[in-house]
């Protein structure tokens, strides 16, 4: 569970699922080496990779590359099943920002085997989350800033108006496969320009409108972990 600032007080957030889109940016699915897909690509992080502001990302001793991207996450406000798009934004509680940590190393020797990936999308806290939730009545996210540093080096920049599927498609596409229950959580993909995660790190990623969050990344086993 991570507790957010929502409107004037905080929202538990308990997901039963993280849905997270593959591809829905064209710059990054051409930096993977991939397609734009016909339709949303998606695959589950457990909700046990969730964690928040002043909580650390943990490089696991498993992994030799440990990738960084930066999303915009919806958070389910009730449970949706089979939504119609032009509906899917009623069924939104808020938005907020979650970096879909990869061990990118595990990630292609799974790919190359014809394996599931949810070995390098799964370890904890692979799912950093904040800095709060915004009122999807307060954000119009059709065209916002989203970036992530590292150590103060602008490493991904875009915009979300440079998705391959828009929120409201996403949601009617997954809803018409899986029930979405209120605190789940959909991160609708990265811009381009993921890269890897070194011990000592300080990560800062940004969305216009919801703000920005930090985490510090450790090695496993690190003294200060």
């Amino acid at each position: 569970m991570v507790r957010l600032p929502f409107r004037d007080g905080f929202y538990e957030l308990r997901p039963s699922k993280i849905i997270a889109l593959a591809k829905n940016y064209a710059e990054h699915a051409k930096e993977m080496e991939s397609d734009v897909p016909e339709r949303p690509v998606f695959f589950l992080k457990p909700p046990s990779s969730l964690i928040g502001p002043g909580e650390p990302i943990i490089l696991p001793r498993m992994s030799k590359r440990v990738d960084h991207e930066v999303e915009l996450a919806v958070i389910i406000g009730k449970r949706a099943k089979r939504v119609p798009a032009e509906k899917a934004m009623d069924y939104i509680l808020g938005y907020t920002i979650l970096l879909d940590i990869t061990a990118r190393d595990l990630q292609a020797e799974a790919r190359e085997r014809g394996l599931p990936w949810s070995l390098s999308k799964g370890f904890d806290t692979f799912a950093p989350v904040g800095p709060r939730i915004v009122d999807r009545r307060g954000l119009n996210i059709a065209d916002l800033e989203i970036g992530l540093k590292v150590n103060n080096e602008v490493k991904q920049l875009g915009r979300t108006s440079e998705m391959v599927f828009t929120v409201p498609e996403i949601i009617e596409y997954i809803s018409s496969i899986m029930t979405l229950e209120p605190g789940d959580i959909i991160a609708t993909g990265t811009p381009a320009g993921v890269g890897p995660l070194r011990h000592g790190d300080k990560v800062e990623a940004w969305i216009e409108g919801i703000g920005k969050v930090e985490f510090e990344v450790l090695a496993e086993g690190s003294i200060l972990c």
